[in-house]
């Protein structure tokens, strides 16, 4: 169903999922468009980002951020157009970044938009990807925790995804040995081909933990983590004294309902913390970082501008796709950054 101007269509979640999310966790909704009070901002969506996190924020457990309330929109960054405004700092047509979440329309006062200008406009759904909250990740988790020094070895997880792209590209900047990890042949072979890694692997191989030890004949310096699982443990015997694991997620156990099965590894990860002196940071990314965001931006568009990146988008048309799509994400069917093109009336 298309965009229309008169109706709201809402996504909320309808209950809350035990293990991985089903389309049954979440409900389409239709209401009015609402009217913008004195000195607030009524935004239409163009694109909605899907990203990872969001599984957690379908739980009731203690977070960051509080969890999404049943019967509530699901939350999520967009870029949407102002459509009407009653705020002296907006104009109808002006393109902002915004938390309007699942919907169509939504209202603000201002406080938690991002104006958008220049270049960026020619691919505003930029500003969710290489230009916005995947890319501030990678760059201020690499550069500030990571801190790779040239001809370190730098290993990603979820190589082709919307952060570890960045986090690759950003490393051979740095002059850094990139050894990538994603799942399947054609992913590896986009990150060797398209994104410029020295290796790609794929953890579903049956010699993964070999592969990776002898592609990595220097040991590791810097891992950037957002997977966990049987990667983190094929990673953490490499890794080398004093290197560095920025942890910005751990997708492999969002949908875990028990502790997991088998050998309790926990000695053995602080006994290799302890020993090789490493650095193992968790990080969020808007609560860490959000006053560098400028710092980010400013030299992210000129590598941008400079043709330094290659950034693959995974968008999908009407936001009633959007549950199904958020659910192929998390089982790994998506090939880049994911996207709902909300609007099909805009670029």
């Amino acid at each position: 169903m298309p965009q229309d101007k008169q109706t709201n269509r809402r996504i909320v979640l309808a209950s809350r999922p035990h293990g991985a999310p089903t389309e049954a966790n979440f409900r389409l909704e239709t209401g009015h468009v609402p009217t913008p009070s004195a000195g607030q901002i009524l935004l239409r969506t163009v694109w909605l980002s899907l990203d990872p996190y969001m599984r957690g924020r379908m739980s009731e457990g203690p977070s960051y951020v509080p969890p999404v309330a049943i019967n509530e929109v699901m939350g999520a960054g967009t870029v949407a157009i102002v459509e009407r405004s009653d705020h002296p700092d907006y104009a109808e047509g002006d393109w902002v970044v915004s938390n309007s979440g699942w919907q169509d329309f939504a209202l603000s006062d201002g406080k938690d938009l991002f104006k958008l200008s220049g270049p960026v406009l020619k691919h505003p759904s930029w500003a969710l990807g290489m230009l916005g909250m995947p890319g501030f990740t990678a760059y201020m988790g690499l550069l500030d925790i990571g801190q790779p020094q040239p001809g370190e070895t730098v290993v990603v997880a979820a190589a082709t995804g919307a952060v570890g792209s960045i986090v690759g590209q950003i490393a051979k900047l740095k002059g850094c040995y990139v050894v990538g990890i994603a799942g399947g042949a054609d992913k590896c072979r986009y990150a060797e081909e398209s994104l410029g890694f020295d290796r790609c692997l794929d953890h579903r191989a049956g010699d993964f933990a070999e592969s990776l030890k002898r592609h990595c004949p220097e040991g590791i310096d810097v891992y950037f983590e957002s997977v966990g699982g049987k990667v983190f443990s094929a990673v953490l015997p490499l890794m080398n004294t004093k290197g560095r694991i920025p942890v910005c997620g751990l997708i492999a156990d969002y949908n875990s309902t028990e502790p997991a099965v088998g050998p309790n590894q926990l000695p053995q990860f602080q006994g290799t913390i302890l020993r090789k002196r490493l650095r193992v940071q968790g990080f969020i990314i808007t609560q860490d970082y959000g006053h560098r965001f400028g710092e980010f931006f400013s030299q992210m568009s000129q590598w941008v501008a400079e043709d330094r990146f290659v950034f693959r988008e995974d968008s999908v048309e009407g936001l009633d796709h959007a549950p199904e799509t958020f659910i192929g994400m998390l089982e790994g069917k998506n090939f880049g950054k994911v996207l709902i093109r909300v609007a099909g009336d805009q670029p």
